[in-house]
């Protein structure tokens, strides 16, 4: 029997293992089946779960043993207004236009999935100012996806030997590594030894793919060629300085995945009317806070609350939400900038050093999210490959700068917390 209620008995009696329903009916009855016997066994109604719009079948590269989804509010933010590489002054004031190389100039409406109430009005305010200042610059300063097996060796001797094979044989990695693949690219190779153990950074260009599963693969073709022809031995294809899904000083410092910076300068007058305070104020409490408060406290985020976009972002768009530990790696600069007539404008800047981006693959295919990167003009692969992910990065940038601005704002004018009890939350 393929009924529900049939095959959660079968499941109950020991008949079917819960990863094996899909063996036995299509993927909406399985996951139904699943979420009888789930409810059967807590006690729980489980009826705004298996609430859900999309064929479990389409959920099936994401997710084993679905019973339903989990439905985060989304709204959306903007418009974003980008000034992003390859700029063309016509799209400038087009909600959703990006250029034919697919970089975020103009304005975009956000998507932001969220729970956390105040978030969004907070990131509108900072928008609409860097609007009324003409936009913000905002450009992919490196692009590298990244993983590193580690290997064995006797000791330090062979070590060498490894890396020097290593730094004079690229080409046949990248032969061996971009065999596995039609879009990504081997960028580099980067060594490093600790006593007996030979770590190899390969870093990839993984065009509007994140690329973390093509990197994967192309690597472990890469492996081989280093075990045929040295003395190492793979221990595992993931050594942890590649670094994913942990805090680590390596991305800060070398970039994982895209790195990207926007800034901005808000004119005095702007600062005062709509952020009700002053340059100088929002510089000394990003000084304290961001820079001196998390050097103290040893982050290495030195920013106020990038992740806070960078996560609603990746729920929104489909992008993998562990690795947001990587995308809050950002560092918020504020300067104050006096003109000669008197007035200090004020200058911003987000630097987001390892934020792993894409628009084919993985949660982008799912419907909800698709929509959402339809919003944005950036669903698919873009032209020339790469751009769509590029522009993606760049428009969370912007938004991340927005909520720097806003929340620094508020706290330099001590409104935190009222603007929190004004809306309730």
């Amino acid at each position: 029997m393929t009924d529900p209620e049939s095959l959660a008995d079968r499941v109950q009696e020991g008949d079917l293992r819960i990863h094996e329903l899909e063996a036995e009916a299509d993927f909406d009855t399985a996951a139904e089946a699943r979420r009888l016997l789930v409810e059967r066994e807590t006690e729980t109604d489980l009826e705004t779960i298996g609430d859900y719009s999309f064929p479990a079948e389409r959920a099936e590269p994401n997710i084993e043993n679905m019973i339903g989804a989990a439905q985060v509010p989304l709204g959306v933010v903007g418009p974003v207004a980008v000034n992003g590489e390859e700029t063309s002054p016509s799209s400038q004031n087009s909600p959703n236009s990006a250029n034919e190389g697919g970089a975020a100039s103009g304005e975009h409406y956000l998507p932001l999935a969220t729970t956390e109430g105040a978030l969004l009005a907070s990131v509108n305010r900072g928008l609409s100012v860097i609007r009324s200042a003409g936009g913000a610059d905002a450009r992919v300063t490196k692009n590298g996806m990244t993983r590193a097996p580690v290997f064995r060796v006797e000791g330090v001797a062979e070590a060498a030997e490894t890396v020097e094979w290593v730094e004079e044989n690229l080409e046949s990695l990248r032969e061996a590594a971009e065999s596995t693949t039609s879009h990504g690219e081997l960028l580099g190779v980067e060594p490093y030894v600790v006593g007996d153990s030979v770590y190899l950074r390969f870093a990839y260009d993984t065009k509007d793919a994140m690329g973390m599963n093509m990197a994967t693969i192309a690597t472990e073709a890469a492996c081989e060629v280093v075990e045929e022809e040295t003395p190492a031995s793979l221990v595992a294809l993931s050594g942890n300085l590649c670094s994913d899904k942990k805090p680590a000083a390596v991305n800060a410092v070398e970039g994982r995945g895209r790195s990207v910076t926007a800034d901005v300068v808000i004119p005095g007058d702007l600062v005062k009317d709509r952020l009700h305070t002053t340059a100088e104020a929002i510089v000394e409490a990003n000084t304290r806070k961001n820079l001196i408060g998390s050097a103290k406290a040893g982050s290495l985020g030195f920013n106020a609350h990038a992740a806070n976009v960078v996560g609603a972002a990746f729920l929104a768009t489909g992008q993998d939400e562990a690795q947001v530990v990587e995308g809050a790696n950002a560092i918020t600069t504020m300067d104050a900038r006096a003109n000669e007539d008197g007035t200090t404008d004020l200058y911003a800047s987000v630097s987001l050093a390892s934020l792993e981006v894409g628009t084919v693959g993985g949660g982008t295919k799912l419907p909800t999210q698709a929509e959402a990167l339809e919003i944005l003009g950036l669903r698919g692969g873009g032209d020339p490959a790469g751009s769509n992910a590029n522009a993606l990065a760049e428009i969370i940038a912007v938004g991340a700068l927005a909520g720097e601005l806003s929340l620094l704002a508020a706290l330099a004018s001590n409104h935190l917390a009222s603007a929190h009890e004004d809306l309730g939350r």
